[in-house]
């Protein structure tokens, strides 16, 4: 036997929450298919979405969130490099000096208001070493721009919830 439930004043709440959840899942899926569609990891595209949310949500703290990132991807380049030289001649204790001044260089970083995204560089960190590339001008073109495309993605949907949600 089912039960019947009544009409609550809850009811309204939860019509509006599975349309904010559609609003969210739709922005994604249309984000990875574009990302997917150019040949982009779309996992790439996740950590821009992940990014946006490491912070406040207006445009200005969106662009700030993402530029943390971006740089995160660029000082990763740069670590990479700085392996690729040491590597011959330290092995694998060139990882010690390496990821001691990468660390440095960010979490100094917390004292640069408004780019004091912590979080946002890890993540442009973590972004380039999971997508095992070939640093270069290359990489961070294609790794900083399917950032951009999940941020603001995420941005949009963001936007359009809190249209649905006044």
């Amino acid at each position: 036997m089912t039960a019947q439930t009544q009409p609550t004043d809850r009811a309204p709440l939860a019509w509006k929450f599975n349309l904010l959840t559609l609003v969210a899942a739709t922005t994604a899926a249309l984000a990875a298919t574009t990302s997917a569609s150019v040949g982009w990891p779309v996992w790439a595209m996740f950590m821009g979405w992940v990014a946006f949310f490491s912070r406040g949500h207006t445009a200005r703290e969106a662009l700030t969130s993402y530029l943390c990132l971006a740089a995160g991807i660029a000082i990763g380049i740069a670590a990479a490099l700085a392996l690729q030289v040491l590597m011959p001649i330290m092995g694998a204790l060139a990882f010690g000096p390496v990821v001691f001044v990468v660390a440095m260089i960010v979490v100094s970083l917390r004292a640069a208001a408004p780019v004091n995204n912590v979080p946002a560089y890890f993540l442009g960190l973590i972004t380039f070493f999971a997508a095992h590339i070939e640093p270069g001008w290359l990489a961070f073109c294609e790794l900083a721009s399917v950032a951009a495309l999940g941020c603001a993605a995420a941005w949009l949907a963001h936007r359009l919830q809190g249209a649905i949600a006044r």
